[in-house]
């Protein structure tokens, strides 16, 4: 008996697509870079993951620019900003939001170098700005010095994450560090008199206490630099 080809399928037959929505589209972005780096969080790349053309997707977001935005609009929803309505010196409380912050930058080393030039304006976002304006206010902060301190800490607090994840990815993060601790301690006096005063206490430290001193220096350099 000569075997039948099987009959083929009709489009209709097969289930239907989910419709597509922005938030569906960004919840797959999402999954796309933590399973492969946000490098491959293409529109190409998600199109096909969503079983779907490009150009489709090109109305709900604009260009991966705008995808990479939302994206971290997404994951700003994961920033403990409790401490901005509880109770204790201001500054702390200030760190304390910007320290989680930066973690869930470190967590996504790729997402935090995109940060650097994403411009996310979603709600997350915006929560996030009024958390650190709202604790600069009730420390007395100038308005006008808090419109731009906001934006110093947020650059800082990026830069630092994108850095020190970057860092952390590094097969030889350890040997770099290695090598500058040594450069720096073994300054001679008679080249470089300033960099052999200061020796080892240029790389002193956790990464913890000098990132709390950065964000410290740039509040307090917020609350006492008038603009003009």
């Amino acid at each position: 008996m000569t075997p039948q080809t099987p009959a083929p399928r009709s489009r209709r037959d097969r289930p239907a697509k989910p419709a597509l929505t922005h938030e569906g589209i960004v919840a797959t972005a999402v999954r796309l870079m933590e399973a492969e780096g946000l490098q491959r969080v293409t529109m190409r790349r998600l199109a096909q993951e969503l079983d779907t053309g490009a150009a489709s997707l090109y109305v709900y977001v604009a260009n991966t620019a705008e995808l990479h935005a939302a994206i971290l609009e997404e994951l700003l929803g994961a920033v403990d900003l409790t401490p901005a309505a509880a109770r204790g010196d201001w500054r702390e409380r200030l760190l304390q939001v910007l320290g989680s912050y930066v973690d869930v930058l470190f967590a996504n080393p790729s997402l935090a170098r995109s940060a650097l030039v994403a411009r996310p304006s979603g709600p997350n976002y915006l929560a996030l700005v009024e958390a650190i304006l709202a604790l600069l206010h009730e420390g007395g902060v100038p308005d006008a010095q808090a419109a731009w301190g906001v934006d110093v800490l947020l650059q800082v607090a990026t830069a630092t994450a994108a850095e020190h994840s970057t860092r952390a990815q590094s097969g030889n993060a350890e040997g770099e560090h290695d090598a500058l601790t040594a450069a720096l301690r073994e300054a001679s006096p008679d080249t470089h008199p300033r960099i052999a005063a200061l020796g080892a206490d240029l790389v002193s430290g956790t990464p913890q206490q000098r990132f709390a001193w950065i964000f410290r220096a740039v509040i307090n350099g917020a609350k006492t630099t008038p603009r003009d």
